[in-house]
């Protein structure tokens, strides 16, 4: 039996349902040699009202650990500034950290009228504020690569384009997609290699039959997209062969809006 690599310790972020990508990316990570940090918020997910059991979190964590991962699950509000440096650091207690996968979000549908300050304040802190806090924590724990070309840590965010009535969850989202492209380059002596990745419309608990029947109309792929297709390409720019891709915003999502 192989023994696991105890450098590849990665932190995911947003895994409280398992009807959600960040599920299957969590998965898809643990049988690829991962050991993880898993970071939920359930008063969010009981906010939201989508899809859910109370025991999702430890039904994911259990599901890696068959895959032979060593798993911790941490709950925290990301609206809190002090909590991506305690993310960082439970993940540390499993070795250093190389891999940082930013899947949560703070989303309820609002427009450039109905948007409360309240609200688009908790969007920025969510989807902004604690990801750049997170990617500081992440590089502040990474030595120098030994090597030039070196890969010392890997950062996928999932991000999204949908914007109109939904504003604060996509422009906090557009703010996200600079951020990382601008970690691929300034912290490229970390050997850092960072991407972010637009799934395009995935049913994860939001879709009715006329929305899914409209969108995959839309999709050239002539079907909706699945978290296994988002897992997919995470864990692949998570590999070896996928580490000469940075510093992009990658459109996962069987072309649509294409034409």
């Amino acid at each position: 039996m192989s023994t696991r690599n105890p450098s590849k310790v990665a932190l995911v972020t947003g895994v409280g349902r398992r009807r959600s990508i960040a599920a299957r990316l969590a998965t898809g990570l643990a049988q690829d040699g991962w050991n993880l940090v898993l970071n939920y918020w359930q008063p969010y997910d009981e906010r939201l009202g989508m899809v859910r059991d109370a025991g999702d979190p430890e039904a994911i964590a259990a599901e890696c650990r068959e895959a032979g991962a060593t798993v911790r699950l941490v709950p925290g509000d990301l609206g809190d500034p002090a909590v991506p440096a305690e993310l960082i650091r439970e993940a540390q207690a499993l070795g250093p950290v190389t891999g940082l996968v930013l899947s949560h979000a703070e989303s309820v549908d609002s427009s450039i009228l109905t948007t409360s300050l309240e609200s688009w304040d908790r969007h920025f802190a969510v989807n902004t504020r604690a990801s750049w806090l997170l990617i500081k924590a992440f590089a502040g724990q990474l030595p120098e690569p030994s090597a030039p070309g070196e890969v010392g840590g890997r950062i996928v965010a999932l991000t999204s384009d949908h914007t109109v009535h939904n504003l604060p969850y996509g422009a906090s989202k557009g703010a996200l997609d600079r951020l990382v492209t601008a970690a691929a380059v300034e912290l490229a002596g970390r050997g850092v290699r960072a991407n972010v990745v637009n799934p395009g419309p995935i049913d994860n608990g939001w879709m009715d039959d006329a929305t899914r029947s409209w969108l995959t109309e839309a999709t050239p792929a002539g079907r909706l997209g699945t978290a296994e297709d988002t897992a997919n390409l995470v864990r692949f720019l998570f590999s070896e062969a996928g580490s000469w891709i940075n510093g992009q915003l990658l459109h996962s999502n069987g072309g649509f809006k294409a034409g």
